[in-house]
C-alpha cells in the first residue's frame, strides 16, 4: 500500500508541473496536407540534456536525450497481454529495457517513472475463456499474476505503477469523446467507432514503411480502409461497457494513448515496445494522442527492442508460431543472471538469437568473472601467493574501465561495449594473479584488487546481476549447512595435501638432485586430487594454490524445454 501512496504522490507533483512537458507551441490539427515543417517531422526537445545519446525509432538516428525535467524520465511501456504463458521472447524484451531503466537511474542518477498497461481484455483473452469455460476475468488475473511472478523471477524492476484496461474503460470513453469532438474520430450506424486517418494530412507514418501496409480489418461502413478501430460493438458473450455509441469494449491502440495520458498528460519523454508494436500499434498511438493533446509531439523518443530468435530461425520467438520457451522452464535450465549477461551481450535494439551455445557464452562470461573475484579475494586473504603485482598498471586499468563503460553507456546503452570493457578489466587482473609456491619478501598489493573487485560488483549491480549474493542465498536455501562443511572438508584436505607435498630431508638427496617427494605419501596427494575431481560435478570447485587451497559452490542445470509444432503434434 505505501508503495502506491508514494507514485500517486510523485504522480500529483507531475500533474501541477504538467505545463512544463509541453516541448513546443501547441497547434491545431486540421485535415488535409501540413507544410514540410510539420508532417513526420521530430522536433528536437527542450530541457536537461543527459549527455546520453539513444537510437530514436522516429529518426532512425541516434538523438541527444533530453528529458523535459532535469533528473527526471517519464517513461511508458506497453505491456503484455494475459491469455497465456509469458515465453522467452517477452522476457527478452523487458529485461532489456530493465536494464536500460538501471542504466539511467543508477549510472546516470536520473529517476525514471514507469508506467505499464495489462491488457486484460482482448480477442485472445475472450477466445481462452471461452475454450477454458471461464470468465475472461480468471484468464486474466490468473496470467497477469504468473507474468508478474516471472518478471519478479528475472530480476526486473516492476513499473512505479501497473494499470488493467478494464478499469479504465471510462477514461477511455472520455478519450474517444475527446478525439471525435476535435475532428478525428467517427461513429459508425452499428455502434464502432474509427479513427480518421485522413483528418491528419501527412501527419499521419512516423515510422518508415508504414503508410501503405495492410488495412485493419473492420466495418465496411469505415471512410478509409485505414481507419482503425477506437472502440468495437459488442458481440453476443463477449464482455461489453457501456457508451455514448452503444455496448461495447475499447480498440487495441486506444488504451495505452489514454493510460499514459491519464499518468503523464499531454508529454511523454519515453516509450519502448518490441519492434513489432511500432506499426500498427505505436504508429495509431501517437495518431490518438497527438490528435487528442492538439499537440505537434506526444512522445519524444521511441526505443524499440529487436526480437528473440531461435537460433537457425528466421523467426521470431511466438506463441502463434509454437517455437516458444516458456520463462518458468527455461529457470529450470538457467539462472536469471545468465540470463541478463545474454541480453548484455547483444545491442537491445539488434535481434538476439537463442540456443544452448549462446546461453554457454552467457554462462561462460559469467562464470570468468566470479572466478575473478574469488582468485582476487584469495589474493588479498593471503591464501593466493603470486610474484610482485604491477600494481599501477591495474590502477591505470582500472581508470581506464571506468571511463570506457560509461563512454558506451552513453553512446546508446551500449552494453556489449561495456561487458567487453570489464571482461578485459578481469583480463588483465587475471594476468597479474599468477600463483608461486615461495613468496617470502615479496610486496602484497591487496587495495588494487579490492578496488577492482568492488568496481566490477557495482556495475554487475547496475545491469542487475547479483553474483555472489545469489550464489549463497541459493547454497543458503538448499542447504544451510554446506559452505561450513565444504570449509572444513578443504582444510583437512589441505592438510593432507601439505602433508603429502613435504620433500625428503635428505642432505644426500638434496646434493645430487632436486628434492623429491616421499614414495610412501604419493598415494595420498593422488587420494586429494581424487576428492578435487569428483566433487566438482557435485558444484563444489576446490582449486588448489601452491601450497594452499581455495573453494567456490557453482550450480549446474540441464536445458530447458522448446515448445514447437513437431512436440506438440507428437504430444
Amino acid at each position: 500500500m505505501w508503495r502506491h501512496l508514494a507514485v500517486r504522490s510523485v504522480l500529483g507533483k507531475i500533474k501541477v508541473f504538467e505545463g512544463g512537458f509541453c516541448i513546443s507551441q501547441t497547434v491545431t490539427l486540421s485535415s488535409g496536407s501540413h507544410g514540410s515543417d510539420t508532417g513526420t517531422k521530430w522536433r528536437k526537445p527542450c530541457g536537461f540534456d543527459t549527455g546520453i545519446k539513444t537510437f530514436n525509432s522516429l529518426t532512425k538516428e541516434k538523438e541527444p536525450l533530453i528529458l523535459a525535467k532535469e533528473g527526471l524520465a517519464t517513461w511508458y511501456s506497453c505491456g503484455p497481454t494475459v491469455y497465456d504463458h509469458a515465453h522467452l521472447g517477452h522476457a527478452c524484451s523487458y529485461v532489456r529495457f530493465d536494464i536500460l531503466q538501471r542504466i539511467l537511474s543508477r549510472l546516470f542518477g536520473i529517476t525514471v517513472i514507469h508506467a505499464m498497461v495489462i491488457t486484460d481484455i482482448d480477442d485472445k483473452i475472450i477466445k481462452r475463456s471461452w475454450e477454458e469455460n471461464v470468465s475472461p476475468t480468471i484468464i486474466a488475473r490468473m496470467y497477469e499474476e504468473e507474468f508478474k511472478r516471472d518478471m519478479l523471477s528475472l530480476k526486473v524492476t516492476p513499473p512505479a505503477v501497473y494499470l488493467r484496461v478494464t478499469e479504465n474503460v471510462h477514461h477511455i470513453v472520455a478519450f474517444i469523446e475527446g478525439i471525435i469532438k476535435n475532428g478525428h474520430a467517427y461513429a459508425t450506424k452499428e455502434g464502432d467507432v474509427y479513427f480518421e486517418i485522413s483528418s491528419i494530412g501527412d501527419r499521419y507514418g512516423r515510422f518508415v514503411g508504414a503508410v501503405g501496409t495492410n488495412a485493419e480489418p473492420g466495418s465496411t461502413n469505415k471512410r478509409d480502409p485505414r481507419d482503425f478501430a477506437l472502440w468495437k460493438r459488442s458481440k453476443p458473450q463477449e464482455p461489453c461497457w457501456q457508451s455514448p455509441w452503444g455496448s461495447g469494449r475499447p480498440g487495441w491502440h486506444i488504451e495505452c494513448s489514454t493510460i499514459a495520458s491519464c499518468v503523464f498528460g499531454s508529454q511523454l519523454d519515453i516509450h519502448s515496445g518490441g519492434i513489432d508494436l511500432a506499426f500498427p500499434h505505436h504508429e495509431n498511438e501517437i495518431a490518438q494522442s497527438e490528435a487528442y493533446h492538439q499537440c505537434q509531439q506526444w512522445a519524444n523518443y521511441f526505443l524499440h527492442s529487436g526480437h528473440l530468435h531461435l537460433k537457425g530461425s528466421a523467426e521470431k520467438m511466438s506463441k502463434s508460431l509454437k517455437n516458444y520457451i516458456t520463462i518458468k522452464d527455461f529457470l529450470q535450465s538457467y539462472s536469471a543472471n545468465e540470463f541478463r549477461m545474454f541480453c548484455l551481450l547483444t545491442k537491445y535494439r539488434s535481434a538476439i538469437y537463442y540456443s544452448d551455445t549462446s546461453m554457454s557464452e552467457a554462462r561462460t562470461s559469467l562464470e570468468t568473472i566470479s572466478n575473478f573475484i574469488y582468485d582476487a579475494q584469495a589474493y588479498m586473504k593471503g591464501q593466493l601467493h603470486c610474484s610482485p603485482v604491477q600494481e599501477a598498471f591495474l590502477w591505470k586499468s582500472l581508470a581506464e574501465t571506468k571511463s570506457s563503460l560509461v563512454k558506451a553507456l552513453a553512446d546508446d546503452f551500449d552494453t556489449p561495449r561495456a561487458i567487453s570493457a570489464i571482461m578485459n578489466l578481469v583480463y588483465l587482473g587475471n594476468c597479474q594473479l599468477h600463483p608461486v609456491s615461495q613468496c617470502d619478501g615479496v610486496t602484497r598489493s591487496p587495495a588494487v584488487f579490492g578496488a577492482m573487485i568492488s568496481y566490477i560488483q557495482d556495475v554487475l549491480d547496475i545491469f542487475g546481476i547479483d553474483l555472489l549474493h545469489s550464489q549463497e542465498a541459493d547454497v543458503a536455501s538448499s542447504c544451510g549447512n554446506l559452505q561450513a562443511i565444504v570449509e572444513q572438508l578443504t582444510r583437512f584436505r589441505n592438510e593432507v595435501r601439505a602433508f603429502a607435498l613435504a620433500y625428503q630431508d635428505d642432505s644426500t638427496i638434496r646434493s645430487l638432485c632436486k628434492p623429491e617427494l616421499y614414495p610412501e605419501r604419493i598415494p595420498l596427494l593422488k587420494a586429494c586430487d581424487t576428492l578435487r575431481n569428483d566433487l566438482a560435478p557435485l558444484g563444489v570447485l576446490i582449486k588448489d594454490r601452491g601450497a594452499t587451497s581455495t573453494w567456490e559452490i557453482t550450480e549446474k542445470k540441464q536445458s530447458p524445454i522448446v515448445h514447437n509444432k513437431a512436440q506438440e503434434t507428437h504430444s
